[in-house]
């Protein structure tokens, strides 16, 4: 247990550092280094890719954790590792070679209003498949307790890296077009360096033999990949049609937007390493009393948590966005959608350990399958209508329903819900805080505009917080570090 929480603070740490740098990257360096239209061939590389990998991974990644320590010897265990080395490259070649085949068709599609992708259509592919076998290779090292490196190299390497070669096309040291293969590169090393990682923590016997329960295997890889991708779908979905709709430097201003929103589901990520095996083992052992005490409390903890987040990012949008070229300046309503799809997935605490660890998660597959298409058919709708807003609006609409019927779906077959009035009181509250200070500025340099108002903002949430007692866990951990520092 040691190892497991020692590790999980320092993931903790790595991924805020990572976020740090992403931010650096994604509302200055990209936006002052690059041009508008390159920054939007970047971000549109990056999501499309991020809608193929799952489909080269097929789901091992996820297999690989679930079932390697069912395996108790070693001969087993190399014949789980061998498939799940081999699978990805065969999906990757089937793709391939559909991809060849359908280049020209590509090469249209890309060229009717945006030429300027045509040219690196061919390096999703290459990150795609490069970032597959990344999540291979970490999966590796956590079955081997080893997740450290890992997530370094997941959250903070590429994004230096980045940073690094935005630098030199700032100085002159390398074109932009060389940057963008430089940084289709990075994704390749980074695959390598955790592949050999990977390799020096356990080297399978390489063998064609297969596992025993070889179905079992593929089935729940299956299975796994469906997810997957209905969650990356649901992510990347809009950016890439953007792209298609729109002049592609719309995607970078819609992808600053998202980023922005992004920073609200950090704790969920961060509390998801804690409660998913708690909610695996109370589903176990059917306690179904501990259960539902779990479901709210992880529900108002997180909501606690994002919200003063979601609050922060709101009523320093203006002042952000000074700091920033004016051409990526966006409303405020497509921020806020954003913001409350993030806010929303936070208020649902661990109801997706729930359903993924019961006998339910079959069913959250179909609704998933059928959100993804309904996600497709919004974004096919609003975006030529209204632009960015509308790929606002249809990612809001496809996981206001999403996350509705995972709600309804653990209602159902659980008989609960995560919600209180604390709930609504922490809703409403931080409503009127918003309301409050958005329009509210001081006279002063931008930097100090957000310094000060954060700090004003934040010290009533949390006043407010204490004295009322929204989340019992929360409060209890505040007290602690309130009393060790003698306040």
């Amino acid at each position: 247990m040691g190892i497991i929480l020692n590790q999980s603070f320092k993931n903790m740490v790595t991924t805020y550092f990572g976020f740090g740098i992403g931010a650096i990257n994604t509302l200055f360096l990209f936006t002052y280094f690059l041009e508008k239209e390159y920054y939007g061939l970047v971000s549109f590389l990056l999501s499309a890719a991020n809608l193929i990998w799952p489909l080269m991974a097929f789901g091992v990644h996820n297999t690989l954790v679930k079932f390697y320590s069912s395996y108790k010897t070693r001969p087993d265990r190399d014949k789980l590792l061998n498939l799940i080395l081999i699978l990805p490259i065969g999906v990757s070649v089937v793709l391939g070679i559909i991809g060849f085949l359908s280049y020209d068709l590509l090469l249209n599609y890309f060229g009717s209003g945006n030429d300027l992708v045509q040219p690196y259509i061919w390096l999703i592919f290459v990150i795609a498949f490069a970032t597959a076998y990344f999540e291979v290779f970490f999966a590796w090292s956590k079955v081997n307790f080893q997740s450290v490196f890992g997530n370094v190299m997941k959250e903070v390497f590429h994004r230096i890296c980045i940073t690094l070669l935005l630098l030199a096309v700032y100085f002159s040291l390398i074109s932009v077009n060389q940057f963008i293969y430089a940084m289709a590169g990075v994704f390749i090393v980074r695959a390598i360096a955790m592949q050999v990682y990977a390799f020096s923590l356990y080297m399978p016997k390489f063998s064609f033999a297969l596992p025993n329960n070889i179905r079992s295997v593929l089935k729940y890889s299956g299975l796994i990949l469906i997810a997957g991708s209905v969650a990356v779908i649901l992510l990347d979905l809009d950016k890439v049609m953007i792209e298609y709709y729109l002049p592609i430097g719309e995607v970078a201003v819609y992808g600053i937007a998202v980023y922005i929103a992004t920073v609200i589901s950090v704790p969920q990520k961060a509390m998801h390493q804690i409660i998913h095996p708690l909610t695996a083992s109370m589903l176990n052992e059917k306690d179904k009393t501990g259960l539902a005490d779990l479901y709210k409390r992880s529900s108002l903890s997180l909501l606690v948590v994002s919200a003063i987040i979601f609050i922060l990012i709101l009523v320093n949008l203006n002042q952000l966005y000074r700091l920033i070229p004016e051409e990526y300046q966006i409303s405020t309503v497509i921020v806020l959608l954003i913001s409350l799809v993030k806010l929303y997935d936070n208020m649902l605490g661990n109801n997706n350990s729930i359903l993924f660890n019961s006998d339910y998660y079959r069913l959250v597959l179909v609704f998933g399958v059928f959100l993804a298409i309904l996600a497709f058919v919004f974004n096919l709708l609003l975006i030529p209508e209204f632009g960015i807003f509308g790929a606002a609006m249809a990612t809001f609409l496809a996981f206001f329903i999403y996350n509705t019927s995972k709600i309804f779906i653990v209602l159902s077959k659980f008989k609960m819900h995560p919600f209180s009035l604390k709930t609504l009181y922490i809703l409403l509250f931080s409503a009127l805080l918003i309301l409050g200070f958005y329009f509210w500025e001081f006279g002063f340099h931008p930097i100090i505009n957000i310094i000060l108002k954060s700090g004003i903002v934040s010290v009533i949430y949390l006043v407010v917080a204490l004295k009322f007692n929204f989340s019992e866990d929360v409060t209890l951990m505040v007290s602690k570090y309130l009393k060790r520092k003698n306040i």
